[in-house]
């Protein structure tokens, strides 16, 4: 039987940069004509992604596998931990939900997963050259040591090298090198082959001499030190830098940055022309006049439907988007969208977020119920029916993929369109409208613009012309020329950033001695 190579990459701490170092081996033994797959036994983050065959499994696999040039598979992730409050989760095992569990609950049931883990990995191996394994967190947290099944724990299972990276940009890199292998058992520290020095800006060579203090003390090679890399590659979960943008430019677009957020990537597109803003606000003071407001999913629509209301955002939001003047466009994504509605239900308490009803915000005439079983597909087809300044949408074919529990219904007699339309916009989930948020209030007759939109389709922006036709309409609005903004290729942008960051790592890590590791 066939078994593929491997070799792991693990951290010093959280965000010390294992996805983007992993994506950036994927790439490389792509290009040295290997067939590779990532792999992460356990991951926790609100970014998720639905596969061809309709499972859920974290994002930083799928752009691990984007580098690798391979479809993004199920078996690369078997275990996927949603946070729906500060001690609970959803698991999803092999890419379907199997039920909400708090912490303890997890710890105590996880090594029940561990034929999982095996099942999925063992499958990969014979299908693949090469596995390039990531951890999660440190290896050094010694409380959870035991039970663990994602890093030492893992790399044990498949006899798995160790790359260990420390992140030098946080400061104090040789103790988080030196602590955390000193803080593992004789077994463990032995699968440690090497240490990554991560994110480094400056002069090599004044940090030579604490490298070579550094292989004595831990009796392993440095195996490379990685400068600090501007690479426009999907991060992982919401440590990501690009949730701190405040900066304004000629098109403004807010995004509401929900304590719960969820697939933040979906607006990457918008983030690459050079003026447009793309700003995540947490503050009504921060709102102030944006083109467009976008409320995305989250892991919990009525929890973080309450914080939209009781931080001010949500009278903020309503008055941009009722302005006499240019009303903002607002578009919600999935559990935006259903907040933009009249009423959300949770009769099964399947959010465990409290309360089991809450009205919404009352912009679209829609009513949602959540329910046990989770919708995740893959979504394609053709946008139709598209009214006021995103009617350019209208013919234009779009894609992604629904992960949501709850289910919409329209209110009857609430919006003009006919019966057969309501019935299938519902069924193909493509963009749903209203009128203006004054002609959903008492008078109706105050304003005909349409300004509020919603889908539950995560990735629609990433179909090509999706974004560059919203932009288009939101420059025609502020009276400038589309132009200005600047063009942009994503796909051929997102093969280049994968390019950089393979070359980046090729001069900066010892690829003979990773090989030499992993064909020991």
């Amino acid at each position: 039987m066939k078994k593929a190579k491997n070799i792991m990459i693990q951290g010093t701490m959280s965000n010390a940069g294992k996805s983007i170092l992993c994506a950036g081996l994927c790439r490389i033994f792509k290009e040295d004509d290997l067939k590779v797959a990532p792999f992460k036994s356990q991951n926790m983050a609100l970014n998720s992604f639905i596969t061809k065959d309709g499972f859920e499994m974290g994002r930083a696999q799928v752009v691990q596998a984007e580098a690798a040039g391979v479809e993004p598979d199920v078996r690369m992730n078997p275990i996927l931990l949603k946070p729906t409050t500060d001690v609970g989760s959803q698991v999803i095992v092999n890419g379907k939900p199997i039920g909400n569990m708090r912490a303890a609950e997890y710890f105590a049931y996880k090594k029940n997963l561990v034929p999982d883990i095996m099942e999925a990995y063992n499958s990969l191996a014979e299908d693949f050259d090469v596995i390039v394994l990531e951890g999660a967190g440190s290896p050094a947290e010694i409380n959870l040591k035991s039970d663990d099944i994602v890093n030492m724990g893992m790399a044990r299972m498949v006899d798995a090298p160790v790359l260990l990276a420390g992140d030098i940009d946080r400061g104090g890199v040789f103790a988080q090198l030196y602590g955390t292998i000193a803080l593992l058992d004789e077994e463990d520290r032995a699968r440690v082959k090497g240490t990554i020095v991560n994110k480094f800006r400056g002069d090599k060579n004044i940090l030579a001499p604490g490298l070579d203090i550094l292989e004595e003390i831990c009796g392993v090679p440095v195996v490379g030190v990685v400068p600090y890399l501007n690479v426009d590659i999907d991060d992982e979960d919401s440590l990501s830098t690009r949730l701190d943008r405040k900066t304004r430019k000629l098109i403004d677009i807010a995004v509401i940055k929900l304590p719960r957020i969820s697939n933040f990537t979906d607006f990457s597109p918008f983030e690459n022309y050079e003026n447009v803003s793309l700003r995540y606000v947490m503050k009504a003071s921060e709102l102030a006049d944006p083109d467009m407001i976008i409320i995305p999913g989250t892991k919990s629509t009525i929890a973080d439907l309450i914080w939209l209301r009781e931080s001010g955002l949500e009278a903020k939001i309503l008055q941009a988007a009722s302005r006499k003047e240019n009303p903002a466009i607002v578009f919600g994504i999935c559990g935006g969208f259903q907040m933009l509605g009249r009423h959300i239900s949770d009769p099964l308490k399947t959010e465990a977020a409290g309360l089991t009803e809450i009205d919404g915000m009352g912009l679209l005439p829609i009513e949602t119920v959540f329910e046990n079983e989770k919708v995740q597909t893959q979504t394609h087809g053709v946008l139709f029916d598209v009214a006021g300044p995103l009617a350019g949408l209208s013919g234009m074919e779009y894609e992604g993929y629904e992960i949501h529990m709850g289910r919409e219904s329209f209110i009857k007699n609430d919006m003009d369109l006919s019966e057969d339309a309501k019935a299938r916009i519902c069924s193909k989930r493509s963009i749903i409208y209203s009128g203006s948020a004054q002609e959903t209030g008492a008078d109706k007759n105050i304003n005909t613009n349409i300004n509020i939109y919603g889908t539950y389709t995560h990735g629609i922006f990433d179909a090509p012309g999706i974004s560059d036709e919203i932009l288009k309409a939101l420059c025609v609005r502020r009276g400038i020329d589309f132009s200005e903004l600047g063009t942009f290729d994503a796909a051929a942008h997102k093969e280049e950033q994968y390019n950089i960051l393979a070359k980046a790592l090729r001069e900066s890590l010892d690829m003979e001695l990773i090989y030499r590791i992993m064909n020991r």
